[in-house]
């Protein structure tokens, strides 16, 4: 799928397909076809008007003595032109037997012209068979009709007959099997265009989704755990009368709405400038790690942190961090009363994450949520193919909620998440 060009079964399907095109039958004659009949006709009744044939009426050939026989192939053969596209192979046939005719009359040069339109337009029009048989066949008859006479009659002259039957049949049927190839040739490019667009526009549609994707994780990971502390805490300021647990509240509101602007800046930026290059510091790092559990501690989590790593490549790097962020804004929205476990451990080749909290005991969320959070910890995790788990866990103090992930921390194959 990532290349413009067609592979050997869409070559063969395409040639099918192209094959078919060309045995493709028309119910009606074209007009092209119909002008070219009258044409044909028109010029060899001029020609027999001023006496013009092809042999003299004492030719021993000429067996139907007169100017009138010749009329009658030579309206066969008209004729036979309104089919060169309808019905190319029939009319060939038809107009074989209107030639041979033709031979034994003082013959017609409009007959033999419009003869050798009907092998052309075989090889063009008729079927893929046709097309590679009847160069052949005519190639065959012209060697014979070059070397038979003069093996007989051992003159030069013989070897005459050889080429007017090689101008009558194989020159045009070699022309129409160029002509054919061409027109494959340029229908194949068509189509490996219309192939080449058709692949571009599917990797820009998964491009805009993935990094729709992309900018939704984001959205949710930085503004969630804000605006979740927010929705808590103006709860809790709104239900108490002590002014002083209020004004700890506001502040802590004050102090999320200020980090969820700050970061939502930074994802504005990278939007303008396609990249966030120009503040690489901004972007959150597992060295974060303690600003963030000292955040979910002053929005009221007992959190624990037990990190040991070291230097993690930087899609590692920002995916751990998100993943801890969004454990940590669910544990402040669903989690019971306990402590929460935050537990990293980097191995030879991988990072593991694991995230606990309390499960159980509460009947209602404390903010509400979307379910985005395990779906964008998912696909994260899956970006940089590692494995994802989060689901509840009996523990020695009562039912947990554990979200554990793996991060390969020594090659990246799929490239960066954020």
């Amino acid at each position: 799928m990532q290349s413009g060009t067609l592979r050997g079964d869409q070559a063969t399907a395409a040639r099918t397909v192209l094959d078919g095109a060309m045995a493709v039958r028309l119910t009606r004659p074209p007009r092209f076809d119909v002008g070219v009949a009258l044409a044909g006709l028109a010029g060899g009744l001029l020609l027999w008007a001023f006496g013009l044939g092809v042999r003299k009426a004492d030719d021993p050939l000429v067996l139907l003595d007169g100017r009138g026989p010749l009329l009658v192939p030579l309206a066969v053969i008209a004729g036979c032109e309104l089919l060169r596209r309808t019905a190319p192979r029939t009319a060939l046939l038809t107009g074989t037997l209107a030639l041979a005719a033709d031979v034994v009359t003082q013959g017609s040069i409009a007959t033999i012209v419009m003869y050798t339109d009907l092998v052309y337009a075989a090889v063009l029009y008729g079927t893929p068979a046709t097309a590679r048989r009847l160069p052949w066949i005519t190639g065959l008859l012209t060697i014979a009709a070059t070397l038979v006479p003069y093996a007989v009659w051992r003159v030069p002259e013989a070897l005459l007959i050889g080429l007017v039957i090689g101008a009558v049949t194989f020159t045009p049927a070699s022309t129409g099997l160029i002509v054919r190839n061409h027109r494959d040739a340029a229908e194949s490019a068509r189509l490996r265009a219309e192939q080449t667009a058709l692949l571009a526009e599917m990797d820009r549609a998964q491009a805009v989704t993935a990094e729709r994707a992309r900018m939704a994780r984001e959205l949710h990971d930085m503004v969630a755990n804000h605006l979740s502390a927010i929705a808590i805490h103006s709860t809790a300021a709104l239900s108490l009368e002590d002014e002083r647990t209020s004004r700890e509240a506001l502040g802590v509101i004050r102090e999320n709405s200020v980090q969820g602007l700050s970061e939502m800046r930074r994802l504005i930026g990278i939007l303008r400038d396609g990249s966030d290059d120009r503040e690489p510091s901004a972007t959150p790092t597992l060295d974060s790690l303690g600003a963030l559990v000292e955040g979910a501690r002053a929005n009221g989590l007992d959190v624990t942190l037990d990190a040991r790593y070291d230097t993690v490549p930087a899609p590692v790097d920002l995916a751990a961090y998100r993943i801890v962020q969004e454990s940590l804004t669910n544990a402040l929205k669903h989690a019971a009363p306990g402590t929460v476990t935050v537990r990293l451990r980097r191995h030879a080749d991988a990072l593991d994450i694991r995230v606990s909290s309390p499960y159980g005991g509460r009947d209602t969320p404390r903010a509400p949520g979307s379910g985005a959070g395990l779906v964008g910890m998912r696909e994260r995790t899956a970006l940089l193919d590692g494995t994802f788990d989060a689901g509840p866990q009996s523990g020695p103090d009562g039912g947990l909620w554990v979200v554990r992930a793996t991060l390969p921390a020594t090659d990246i194959p799929r490239g960066e998440t954020e």
